[in-house]
């Protein structure tokens, strides 16, 4: 009788500390997931609203299209080609982090830059695109930051992607490149500035700050992609602002020229770093300068009929 007493006590003493235990870790659990909720929201700055003269320009139905002549460094030489930015108004799935096919509350409208390069090195040709999507809010990082380059050597891809940190993944032909998949604190990100620029760049970064190079350089110079220190500043001088980036580590200096009024468009930039590989090593001044400019919707524009419209932008 005293056991089965005993046994009995045990029994209810054990019962109570399980329940104890399991509240506990449930507490825990709840906790660590506000925790996370309150940090995503924390890091989001308020939301900039959006008057109507920039209703106007960026949703109208169409596309800014700017192209570039390009003096582009690669092998310790400057190469001749051409760059194309389009700026386009889109929904964005925040969970998928791709173009919404459907209305949703949940989308995030977003100012999408597709970015491309072309230009020749000796028998081959060199294809580079960049796409970032950054919210038009101007409240938090790039949501979505995509490269890859294309040449007869092999293509090399890199993406970025803003959840609860920064997750990257990167895949290149490179045996010490190959398949790789980490994660990086946030920080500032040089391939959000151009976005920035056109939404709002009075909240450009400005001073001694850290800030992830854009994935081209990092790609195609082999560095680490990680924050590195740099020295930010805008200046204007007749109606055109510069923003330049310096980052000592990396010898490197940008400077992005853009209209100091709205739309703030980009008319050219200045990209100066170390070029080339052993003995061809040498800085070099990677440049573009603008050829011109429209807005239409490119997307409805597949015929044979709109060739000319590729005449229009120099291409």
């Amino acid at each position: 009788m005293k056991n089965l007493k005993l046994h009995s006590s045990l029994c209810l003493i054990f019962g109570i500390v399980l329940i104890l235990t399991s509240c506990k870790e449930k507490s825990v659990d709840n906790n660590e997931t506000l925790a996370i909720d309150t940090m995503e929201k924390e890091a989001q700055s308020p939301k900039r609203q959006l008057n109507q003269e920039f209703k106007d320009y960026w949703y109208n139905g169409t596309a800014e299209i700017t192209s570039y002549s390009l003096e582009q460094a690669r092998y310790g030489e400057i190469r001749e080609g051409n760059a194309v930015m389009i700026f386009v108004t889109e929904p964005f799935l925040p969970g998928l982090q791709v173009k919404a096919d459907t209305k949703d509350s949940s989308n995030i409208p977003v100012l999408k830059l597709n970015a491309t390069k072309n230009y020749i090195t000796g028998i081959y040709p060199y294809s580079i695109m960049t796409s970032s999507f950054y919210p038009v809010y101007d409240n938090q990082h790039a949501l979505k930051v995509s490269f890859s380059s294309q040449e007869w050597c092999g293509h090399v891809f890199a993406q970025l992607n803003n959840r609860n940190d920064f997750e990257i993944m990167s895949h290149s032909y490179f045996g010490s490149e190959a398949d790789q998949d980490y994660h990086l604190s946030k920080a500032n990100l040089e391939n959000e500035i151009w976005n920035k620029i056109r939404i709002n760049p009075a909240d450009l970064p400005i001073g001694e700050l850290t800030m992830i190079p854009s994935l081209e350089f990092i790609r195609l110079s082999h560095k680490e992609l990680k924050e590195y220190k740099a020295i930010t500043s805008i200046t204007e001088d007749d109606g055109l602002n510069t923003y330049e980036i310096i980052y000592p580590d990396l010898e490197r200096n940008l400077k992005i020229n853009f209209r100091s009024e709205f739309p703030y468009t980009i008319e050219s930039w200045v990209d100066t770093y170390k070029d080339g590989f052993g003995e061809k090593a040498k800085t070099l001044s990677s440049k573009a300068t603008i050829i011109n400019r429209i807005t239409t919707p490119y997307w409805q524009q597949n015929s044979n009929k709109d060739l000319s419209l590729r005449d229009s932008l120099g291409l």
